[in-house]
C-alpha cells in the first residue's frame, strides 16, 4: 500500500516535470523561432537609434563679408535622476548659474520618476532633459563643474562600490545628447532685420526620420530657404541609457552645409540709415518710417530700413507690426512725389518741353465741377517751375495734354501696379485703376498722387528710372550665393525691365528736378554742401472711411546724387508725423539730407560741386556689426 502511494507520488511528479519541461520547451520555441523576428526588432527599437542630423545653415553676409546672419551648434543638455540618488540639490547649485535656471527650478527636474509602459510595467524614465541650447563653450563648463564636484565625504575611504558611484555620477550623470542643435544668431541685433527677416522651427520628413529643423520664416531667409538649408545627414548607432555607445556606431553620414548668400547691401549703411531713421522718430513721432538707398545704374539695394523694427534673435517679443516690411507690404497715396511722372512722359513724347507755360489759375482750377488747389498760388509757371513748385494745377494741365491712355502706359511703364521682383515674400502691388475704371476727375487727379496707392519700393524704383537715364532697374538684394570654399554657386546681375523714357527726357526731368532743392523749389533742406541732388518732395493726406483723414498725412522725399552721374538715390516716408511739422519739405527731406552726407563720406563719392573745405574721405562711424572676413 504504501508503495503504491509513493510510486503514485513519483507519477505526479514526473508528469509535473514533463509538463514543466514541456512548458520551458514552448516558450524557448516561441522566444528562438516563432517570435524570433518581433523581439529581435524590439531588442533594436530599445538600443538602435538612427539620428537625423541637421546641416548648418547658411550665413547671410552684407556686400563687404560682414557676417548679418550665422548659424552655430549648441548641445541638449540632460540628467539621469537615477544616477543622482539624493544629491539633487548639490548637483542643481552647482549647474543651475551654466544653465540659466533657477536653483530650485532644476532641483525638481533632477527628481527620479517614473512612468507605466504599455504593458502596465512601472519603470524609472532613465533620462530628462534639462535644457536646449546650451553653447559649445558653456557645455564645457558644465562638464568641468561636474568632474571638480565634491560631495562633503572622503572619497578615498569608500568601498570601492560606493566610489565607482561617485565616478559615474560625475560623469554620467549630466550628459548632452548624441545629436547637436543649432542656433540662428544675428550678431547685430535689429541690423537688416526686415531685409533678413528670421526663421522658426519645423519638422520634415526624411527617408531616415523626422527632422527638426530651421526654416525661413521672412525676408532673405523665406526667399532663399532652400539654398540656406542644405542637406541633412545621419547616424545609426546604438544608445544605452539614452547615450550613444560609440564603438557601435554603424552608419556616420555627414550632412550637407547650407549655401552663403551674399547681398547687395552695405551694413555701415544700413546703419546710417538705420540711426537716422531713430532720429526721426525721436523728432517727429510719425506712426513709422522707412527709408531705401539704391544704387540706380544697377538697381542694387545697399540699404532698406523700417521703423519700429524687431530684433530677429527673439522675434516672438515684438508685436506683429514690428516685422512687417512696410517698404514693401504698405501701400498709401503718393502725393507729389508721383508727378514726377506724368511730368517725364509729355516731356518724353515732346508734348511739353521745360520751358512750356501753363495757367495754374493762382491756385484754383475748376474741372469737371471739382476745384483743384495750390499751396502756393501762382499765375502763369513753366513746367520747370511746375515741378520746381510743385503745382498740382500745373501737373493736372500737363495730364490732361497727355490724355489717360498715355498717362496710364507712363504709369505702367515705371513699374506700378505690378511688384517690383525684388526677392522677398510679402510684396504687394498696388493700386492702379485702368483707364476703364477712371472717372472724370482721374485724369486730373491721379497724375497729382491721389487715387492711386504705392509702396515706398515702387516709388523709389521709378526715381531711380530717372536718376538712371530712363531705364527702370529691377530691385537687386541678392549678389551671389557661394559654397563653403567661397566658389560662386550662382551670381545675380543687375536686369533691365526696360527704357521708360528716352534718355534726354530723363535729362530735362533732372534739370526740373534740381530745381525742387533750389532757392525758388520746395526741398532747400534737402540740398548737400558737395552735391547738387535732384528729388521731389511729398505730402500726402491720408485716405480712410471714405474720405481724407484730418490732420494725418505721409511725408516723404525721394531724391538722388550727384544729379548729372548719380551714385545713389534715397527715398524717406513718414507715416503720420506730429503736427505741424508735417510737410515732406520739413521731415522727410532733412532726413535724406543727414543719410545722403554720411552715405557720401562713407562711400567717398567723388564731388561735383567745388567744396569750401576738402571733403573728408573716411568715415569715423563706430560700426555695431561684425567685420570679420572669414569665408561666408
Amino acid at each position: 500500500m504504501v508503495k503504491a502511494v509513493q510510486n503514485g507520488r513519483l507519477v505526479v511528479m514526473a508528469v509535473l516535470l514533463a509538463l514543466a519541461f514541456a512548458a520551458l520547451g514552448y516558450r524557448l520555441v516561441d522566444l528562438q523561432f516563432l517570435r524570433c523576428d518581433d523581439l529581435r526588432k524590439k531588442a533594436e527599437d530599445n538600443t538602435h537609434r538612427t539620428f537625423v542630423r541637421e546641416p548648418r545653415r547658411g550665413d547671410i553676409r552684407d556686400r563687404r563679408g560682414n557676417l548679418l546672419a550665422g548659424s552655430v551648434f549648441v548641445k541638449t543638455v540632460s540628467a539621469a535622476p537615477g544616477l543622482i540618488g539624493g544629491y539633487q540639490a548639490i548637483v542643481a547649485r552647482t549647474l543651475a548659474p551654466l544653465l540659466e535656471m533657477s536653483e530650485t527650478q532644476l532641483a525638481e527636474r533632477l527628481q527620479i520618476r517614473t512612468y507605466v509602459t504599455a504593458e502596465g510595467e512601472t519603470k524609472i524614465d532613465p533620462h530628462v532633459v534639462l535644457k536646449h541650447k546650451v553653447s559649445l563653450e558653456a557645455w564645457e563648463k558644465i562638464q568641468a563643474a561636474m568632474y571638480a564636484l565634491k560631495f562633503g565625504v572622503n572619497e578615498t575611504a569608500l568601498h570601492p562600490k560606493k566610489r565607482a558611484f561617485y565616478r559615474e555620477l560625475r560623469s554620467s550623470a549630466i550628459f548632452a545628447e548624441a545629436y547637436n542643435d543649432q542656433l540662428r544668431v544675428y550678431p547685430n541685433r535689429a541690423l537688416a532685420a526686415h531685409v533678413l527677416g528670421h526663421v522658426q522651427m519645423r519638422d520634415r520628413d526624411t527617408v531616415r526620420g523626422t527632422v527638426s529643423e530651421m526654416a525661413g520664416a521672412d525676408g532673405v531667409e523665406r526667399a532663399l530657404d532652400s539654398s540656406l538649408r542644405g542637406v541633412p545627414g545621419w547616424r545609426t548607432t546604438e544608445v544605452a541609457k539614452a547615450r550613444e555607445l560609440v564603438p557601435f556606431r554603424e552608419q556616420d553620414v555627414e550632412p550637407s552645409s547650407g549655401r552663403h548668400v551674399i547681398l547687395t547691401i552695405d551694413a555701415a549703411l544700413q546703419h546710417i540709415v538705420e540711426s537716422e531713421l531713430a532720429e526721426v522718430m525721436q523728432k517727429f513721432s510719425p506712426v513709422s518710417a522707412s527709408a531705401i538707398v539704391v544704387k540706380p545704374r544697377t538697381g542694387e539695394i545697399l540699404a532698406l530700413a523700417n521703423v519700429p523694427s524687431f530684433d530677429p534673435n527673439k522675434p516672438g517679443d515684438f508685436p506683429e507690426a514690428y516685422r512687417r516690411n512696410r517698404a514693401i507690404t504698405d501701400i498709401s497715396e503718393p502725393g507729389s512725389t508721383f508727378k514726377i511722372i506724368a511730368v517725364s512722359g509729355a516731356l518724353n513724347d515732346g508734348i511739353v518741353g521745360l520751358d512750356t507755360e501753363f495757367d495754374c489759375e493762382e491756385g484754383h482750377f475748376l474741372y469737371a465741377g471739382r476745384r483743384l488747389r495750390d499751396d502756393h498760388p501762382s499765375g502763369s509757371l513753366s513746367v520747370e517751375d511746375i515741378v520746381a513748385k510743385s503745382s498740382n494745377i500745373g501737373t493736372a494741365k500737363i495730364a490732361l495734354q497727355m490724355g489717360r491712355e498715355r498717362l496710364y502706359d507712363y504709369i505702367r511703364g515705371y513699374g506700378f501696379g505690378s511688384v517690383t521682383g525684388i526677392p522677398l515674400v510679402g510684396e504687394v502691388r498696388g493700386i492702379i485703376h485702368s483707364p476703364k475704371a477712371w472717372d472724370k476727375l482721374s485724369i486730373t487727379r491721379f497724375p497729382i498722387g491721389q487715387g492711386v496707392a504705392v509702396t515706398p519700393l515702387q516709388m523709389v524704383m521709378a526715381m531711380s528710372a530717372i536718376a538712371n537715364g530712363g531705364r527702370l532697374m529691377q530691385p537687386m538684394l541678392i549678389d551671389r550665393v557661394v559654397d563653403d570654399e567661397g566658389r560662386i554657386v550662382v551670381q545675380y546681375q543687375p536686369q533691365q525691365l526696360r527704357q521708360v523714357i528716352s534718355e534726354a527726357a530723363a535729362k530735362q526731368m533732372t534739370v526740373a528736378l534740381k530745381s525742387v532743392v533750389s532757392e525758388k523749389g520746395t526741398a532747400k533742406r534737402a540740398r548737400l554742401v558737395h552735391y547738387t541732388v535732384a528729388g521731389k518732395t511729398g505730402t500726402a493726406q491720408k485716405a480712410g472711411n471714405g474720405s481724407y483723414l484730418r490732420g494725418k498725412y505721409f511725408s516723404s522725399f525721394i531724391g538722388y546724387f550727384p544729379s548729372e552721374m548719380p551714385e545713389l538715390c534715397i527715398s524717406v516716408v513718414l507715416d503720420e508725423p506730429k503736427l505741424p511739422n508735417y510737410y515732406g519739405s520739413q521731415t522727410a527731406a532733412p532726413a535724406f539730407r543727414n543719410i545722403a552726407e554720411r552715405a557720401a563720406k562713407y562711400l567717398a563719392i567723388k564731388p561735383d560741386i567745388s567744396p569750401n573745405e576738402p571733403l573728408v574721405l573716411t568715415s569715423n562711424l563706430t560700426r555695431p556689426f561684425v567685420t570679420s572676413k572669414a569665408k561666408p
